[in-house]
């Protein structure tokens, strides 16, 4: 059985594992207060070309985003997303059960627009109620989206500016970044988005860790006692050293970009061979992520043989098409590429 269905299906790098190994019997402070999650906090401001950036780790992508935007969030505000983001739809009302309301506007690729959010904003503010409503104070976006599409930097410093007028920060959702960043064609570098957003974080669950995720503020406002509203959220890791190891080694000789590669490689193989053999492709994602459309009949065929992620029904013949989702990992082998293609 090969399966194609997410990302996040193999344990971890064996540099990690290796690490974890060589390093179990040492004794270290806990919280991720020790030496190795500093060491693995600078290579990350290094890398994002920000040292003055406040950096935390944490185990998983919704657990950061409840606890992220709680932070960055008066209590009367709520958060800006496009209706088919992560908070919005997968996440069991994580952000409402905060107490902050998710105010979605339709996707344009999967993304926050400049214009759908400017339009929303503009809109809300000229109603005359609108201090009897929830206040939009942070635009979530996540890159790559849910849909495998990219931010361009230009698109990026849109919302930025957005953000800047209205008084809103402005969050990046980074569960799959390392696959946006390896991605062909992009303009958008990691210096650039520690430039352009409030906070952001680097997802390690997707792209290589056993589990973690590394949160990043580089506006000198925010993040202060983010130690403290992780705690209170439930969410430190008493062996905090588990994450920085993680991140020490995805961090070490560009191995983070390098295995991000290798997986949007074989997903752009899968692509332009099936192209060519005559299928239809939702949108052009250049990520790990692809969407072909595939008749119900063949998705059945392939039941016990390789799993795809079915997202339904697709076109007006109903149920006779369908929406697939084919994702590679940092792990995926070209022999299970080799059996995918020939099945399909």
């Amino acid at each position: 059985m090969y399966r194609f269905n997410s990302d996040y299906l193999e344990g971890a790098h064996p540099n990690i594992i290796d690490r974890l190994v060589r390093t179990n019997s040492m004794q270290t402070p806990g919280y991720g207060l020790d030496p190795i999650s500093d060491s693995a906090k600078d290579k990350i401001r290094a890398a994002c070309k920000a040292p003055d950036a406040k950096v935390y780790f944490m185990v998983g992508g919704t657990q950061t985003n409840y606890t992220v935007l709680d932070s960055i969030l008066k209590r009367y505000e709520g958060v800006l997303a496009a209706d088919t983001g992560h908070v919005a739809v997968h996440e069991a009302g994580a952000i409402e059960y905060s107490g902050h309301k998710v105010i979605t506007i339709p996707e344009k690729d999967g993304k926050v627009s400049y214009d759908r959010a400017k339009a929303l904003l503009e809109s809300f503010y000229a109603d005359g109620s609108w201090q009897h409503m929830v206040r939009p104070g942070a635009i979530y976006i996540s890159h790559p989206s849910e849909y495998g599409t990219l931010y361009s930097k230009a698109e990026l410093a849109l919302l930025r500016s957005l953000c800047d007028e209205y008084g809103m920060r402005l969050f990046l959702d980074g569960a799959r970044l390392g696959y946006a960043l390896a991605s062909q064609g992009t303009d958008l570098t990691l210096g650039d988005i520690a430039e352009l957003c409030d906070v952001f974080y680097i997802g390690g669950t997707k792209v290589g860790a056993l589990f973690g995720e590394a949160v990043v503020f580089t506006n000198p406002d925010l993040g202060e006692a983010f130690f403290t509203e992780i705690k209170q959220h439930g969410a430190l890791l008493a062996k905090g050293r588990m994450l920085g190891i993680q991140f020490d080694e995805l961090f070490t000789d560009d191995l983070y970009i390098s295995i991000a590669d290798h997986a949007v490689k074989l997903a752009m193989r899968i692509k332009n061979e099936l192209k060519a053999k005559g299928y239809r492709f939702y949108n052009d994602s250049y990520t790990n992520q692809q969407f072909p459309i595939i008749s119900k009949e063949k998705l059945d065929s392939l039941e016990g043989l390789v799993a795809l992620d079915d997202w339904g029904p697709f076109g007006d013949i109903e149920d006779k098409m369908r929406l697939v989702r084919i994702t590679t990992s940092w792990a995926t082998s070209e022999e299970a590429v080799d059996a995918l293609l020939s099945l399909l």
